[in-house]
């Protein structure tokens, strides 16, 4: 992998995702109309491209022959051991109903891993910057997952794929969860639920077959902050999965929350 290559990606997708950001910022608000984007409740609004737009522009510009999945604009069929993924609005349901929580997810693979990872939450302007082997940083200060005391409940972070909202297993774990923790977050905005585990504010995620162009940059900035994510049996999780069902969460606390998953699932 080339050093050179990733710093300037980084400076790229930190451009990107300002620039980006000021766009939602300053659209905040101001919605007209949105539309419904396939049949399970998901909305594309005109920032979701205007956002897009300047993202995509600022990557080809420095890297023309890189591959590039966004969104909205999909693949560009390049080859290319270097692949972006674009989410350039995530939140937009919250965005179009007047919700302040929604972000910018830019996350740059090599070889099909996750190595840098730019998170940018405009309406409390905080960027979260994570790169392989090289910690996660919030506005340029390192975050660290936090050890909690020994909990009677737990805070989580629950994310869902769209097309699996009603599938029974779901609903059955779902339910499980939500009785037997603290609180169960969910935020239409699973980057920030991301970043908020990261920091230290969620004491866990989990993840039901919600594979998208959001989910790696969280990855990456839980795993560069110290935490761990794997699948419901304990295995690693490397690289990207089409359908992923994960938990993450600080190292001490994986046996803890494998056996919350392992007794929802069999309610």
């Amino acid at each position: 992998m080339d050093q050179l290559i990733l710093n300037t990606a980084r400076e790229v997708a930190i451009a990107a995702a300002y620039e980006a950001g000021r766009l939602t910022r300053e659209k905040f608000g101001t919605l007209d109309h949105y539309e419904e984007k396939g049949d399970h409740g998901d909305i594309v609004t005109e920032v979701d491209y205007l956002a897009e737009s300047i993202i995509l522009n600022k990557i080809r510009s420095v890297f023309p022959d890189h591959r590039i999945r966004s969104e909205e604009y999909g693949e560009n069929d390049l080859t290319s051991e270097w692949l972006w993924l674009v989410d350039p609005l995530d939140g937009t349901n919250n965005f179009a109903v007047g919700l302040p929580l929604f972000g910018i997810s830019i996350t740059l693979s090599y070889n099909f891993k996750p190595v840098l990872a730019v998170i940018y939450e405009p309406m409390t302007d905080r960027l979260y910057v994570a790169s392989s082997g090289e910690g996660t940083l919030c506005n340029a200060w390192p975050i660290h997952m936090k050890q909690s005391k020994a909990f009677a409940k737990a805070r989580v972070g629950w994310i869902q794929g769209h097309a699996v909202q009603n599938e029974q297993r779901a609903v059955t774990l779902r339910h499980y969860i939500d009785v037997n923790t603290k609180r169960m977050m969910r935020l239409w905005a699973p980057t920030l639920q991301w970043t908020m585990l990261a920091r230290g504010d969620l004491d866990a995620i989990i993840v039901y077959n919600s594979e998208g162009e959001d989910l790696y940059s969280g990855i990456v900035m839980v795993q560069e902050a110290g935490g761990v994510v794997i699948d419901y049996d304990g295995n690693p999780f490397k690289g990207v999965n089409e359908e992923p069902y994960l938990i993450a969460c600080h190292p001490d606390h994986q046996t803890y929350f494998m056996n919350l998953v392992k007794q929802g699932l069999s309610t």
